[in-house]
């Protein structure tokens, strides 16, 4: 073998001992953040999860908004990269408590009754004006002692939770919006910022309030991160004190 030939042999082995290396870099890299986002969404390969769907408050006949069903979409992507399975649920079908498998619940308590149990008992310090009337109310967060009203098609406003509890393992994601359209830009902000939330806040409970704007413009797509409320959303809010007795 000549000096010529002996090179070329080197070369070639060298390349492909770099290109050997530099893939198993990569397929090491996928392998971690894979598992980091399987652990954020309590959602190991071939684990169950159940997607409870909400219903269109403004239909006269049981229907799913067309933005939510769009969120649904979306969560399903998430799902299936995980390598997990989905059950879709109405949110007046499921009869079982949280914990034993991931939950994604999309819709406000005025559409999804599930989210308004979910709220009841995990978040007390969230209240969300659900009255039809008066309608500059309509949909109102309160939130501690601040308060959120929509502006619709400019302002609008929604809640991205991650919400554990009792120790169990698998979490609820709660996708809690104004409108229907905020639904939708909640699940596009987790699929868009989950590594990040990932590093953020682990495995733990979180809430966070998102903003979006000129909805009626750009749609979902430009969002917000107003505050994390986590706290707040977690102080039970006090009692009203009782009107005082009128006298005779």
């Amino acid at each position: 073998m000549n000096d010529d030939v002996r090179n070329i042999v080197l070369g070639l082995v060298a390349t492909a001992i770099s290109a050997s290396l530099g893939w198993l870099a990569r397929t090491g890299l996928w392998r971690r953040r894979l598992r980091r986002e399987r652990a954020f969404f309590g959602l190991p390969e071939h684990a169950e999860s159940l997607l409870v769907v909400n219903r269109d408050p403004a239909a006269t006949e049981p229907a799913v908004h067309r933005y939510d069903v769009f969120a649904l979409l979306e969560l399903s992507a998430l799902i299936k990269e995980c390598g997990a399975h989905a059950e879709v649920a109405t949110q007046d079908t499921v009869r079982q408590g949280f914990g034993e498998r991931t939950e994604f619940c999309v819709g406000g308590p005025a559409s999804n009754r599930r989210t308004a149990a979910h709220l009841s008992a995990m978040l007390p310090g969230l209240r969300i004006t659900t009255d039809p009337e008066p309608v500059a109310e309509r949909g109102t967060f309160r939130i501690g002692g601040e308060v959120y009203r929509m502006e619709r098609g400019v302002s609008e406003y929604v809640l991205l939770a991650r919400v554990t509890t009792g120790g169990r393992a698998r979490p609820v994601f709660l996708f809690c919006g104004q409108r229907a359209i905020t639904n939708q830009a909640a699940t596009r902000y987790l699929a868009r910022h989950h590594e990040r939330l990932a590093r953020r806040y682990g495995d733990g409970t979180f809430v966070l309030l998102l903003k979006v704007l000129n909805s009626q413009a750009y749609g979902p797509d430009v969002v917000e991160l107003v505050a994390d409320v986590t706290r707040a959303a977690r102080t039970p809010l006090p009692e009203p004190e009782p009107e005082p007795a009128s006298s005779a």
